[in-house]
């Protein structure tokens, strides 16, 4: 039997492989991110062009995590179709392995939306992102990480269920409420002048400890959930 990164890779590679032909779910996802900025700045960037205070770090992880869930729906309606997932689930391999490949995936996935998002936000919210780059970087991937480790979980349990587009934003969104209020009042610690990095450094270290805990019970639940 294959070793757990090894299976792993390999089905990262299988939906980066997958991805890269059709591009389907990057352009989805990209497309409805940009659109949910572009909504927002209507709304709260005044006719002078100041924007309402304190709502870019809200906007940013509102768009962040709208764009996962479309992600991860359609990630997994594509694996229904094909029954990609069963066969996987079928196969002489870890089930956690599985798991973590498609956790990679989604990451990676997320991960190239902020990469758009975040300067958008920081164009048109006035929001000085950057004044503290490397405390934003580790505020974002580490609520990517508890976000889609939850996520994925759901999504997967979710594929054979005729209502999952409804369900999977009910039981997301209860559970990574803490992941989302730690990003967001992390990074509007970073938008304050002076940043306040004790602050945003303390939100990283609660992160820290949510995705510890949604990684391990997520690993650990996998493979009975997805057992028919």
């Amino acid at each position: 039997m294959p070793g757990f990164f090894a299976v792993a890779l390999l089905v990262l590679k299988k939906d980066l492989a997958i991805e890269a032909k059709s591009r389907e779910i990057a352009y989805t996802t990209l497309f409805f991110a940009v659109s949910c900025v572009m909504i927002f700045s209507f709304a709260f960037v005044m006719e002078d062009g100041v924007p309402v205070d304190g709502a870019a770090a809200g906007i940013l992880w509102i768009a962040v995590a709208f764009s996962g869930t479309l992600a991860l729906g359609r990630t997994f309606e594509r694996e229904r179709y094909s029954e990609t997932l069963r066969a996987l689930l079928l196969a002489p391999a870890s089930r956690p392995a599985v798991y973590a490949g498609k956790l990679l995936g989604m990451i990676l996935m997320m991960v190239a939306t902020e990469i758009i998002l975040t300067p958008m936000v920081a164009f048109f919210f006035h929001a000085p992102f950057f004044a503290r780059p490397l405390l934003l970087v580790a505020l974002l991937g580490l609520g990517t990480i508890g976000f889609a480790a939850v996520g994925t979980l759901f999504a997967a349990m979710l594929v054979r269920t005729r209502t999952r587009d409804v369900l999977l934003p009910i039981l997301l969104y209860p559970v990574t409420i803490p992941v989302i209020i730690a990003g967001v009042r992390g990074t509007a610690a970073l938008l304050q002048s002076p940043p306040e990095a004790p602050v945003a450094t303390l939100w990283i270290g609660l992160l820290t400890a949510f995705d510890v805990v949604f990684l391990t019970l997520a690993l650990w639940t996998f493979e009975p959930l997805m057992t028919e």
